[in-house]
């Protein structure tokens, strides 16, 4: 694990922006087409907002969803594939974007739907978060580190709805979902590459047990130390729990 730092949010999205850049068109370059696992929240604005600046061509880049809440419409402000269309799709039009479709009749049928896409794939980057309580894509602790399913309906823990309501997405705890789709721990580790980008003092906690305390379902995001390419953008309040930084 890489693990760079940065003074402001700005910083760390550009530099992040410009790390998923090089993989993105590296990948293009080599095989045609890029495969690219995108996340959502407030931890990303300012990537995503660098990110559809660079010079890549966006017409042979494949997006895949990480995760999505089970019923919520995609017109409300929460909804992902809402943040997705707003923030990725409108602004660049990739080849493909694969939505979870967390309003389906069948929930596990979506999982099964699109699992099946990115089965097919070799992902070149992956880009998560960490939550507040260490949760890894909407994998809240303890984590399935077990299944081979590439998405799973998970229920969400109180500090993970809760985090939701502090972010502005919900008025109050009682509107957010119980349930989501999530990508699979074992999924997002096969990414070739997996950039985690992580600002803000109230994730320095998370950010110091995933990287300095054992691998573990309860720290889910602490399995990031087993993948070999995996870079970590802290800023300066996010990181200020390790012991080495």
């Amino acid at each position: 694990m890489e693990i760079k730092v940065f003074a402001t949010k700005s910083a760390l999205g550009e530099a992040a922006a410009r790390d998923a850049a090089e993989i993105i068109n590296e990948a293009i370059e080599q095989r045609g087409d890029a495969y690219v696992i995108a996340a959502t929240g407030a931890s990303q604005f300012e990537f995503l907002d660098a990110l559809v600046q660079k010079e890549i061509d966006w017409t042979r880049v494949v997006f895949f969803h990480l995760d999505e809440y089970v019923g919520l419409p995609e017109s409300h402000p929460a909804s992902f594939r809402r943040y997705l269309k707003e923030r990725i799709v409108s602004r660049i039009q990739p080849k493909a974007f694969h939505f979870l479709n967390g309003e389906a009749g069948d929930v596990r049928e979506e999982c099964r739907r699109v699992g099946d896409l990115i089965a097919q794939q070799t992902i070149d980057v992956a880009f998560v978060g960490i939550g507040e309580n260490g949760h890894l894509a909407f994998n809240d602790p303890p984590a399935d580190f077990a299944t081979e399913a590439p998405y799973l309906v998970v229920n969400l823990d109180e500090a993970c709805r809760q985090q939701q309501v502090s972010e502005g997405w919900f008025k109050s705890i009682a509107e957010v979902p119980q349930q989501a789709i999530s990508m699979s721990i074992k999924q997002i580790l096969k990414s070739r590459n997996i950039l985690c980008i992580v600002p803000d003092q109230r994730k320095a906690e998370a950010v110091r047990a995933s990287v300095e305390f054992g691998v573990s379902p309860t720290r889910p995001a602490s399995v990031l130390q087993q993948h070999e390419r995996v870079t970590l953008y802290l800023d300066r309040y996010s990181s200020s729990l390790l012991s080495g930084k």
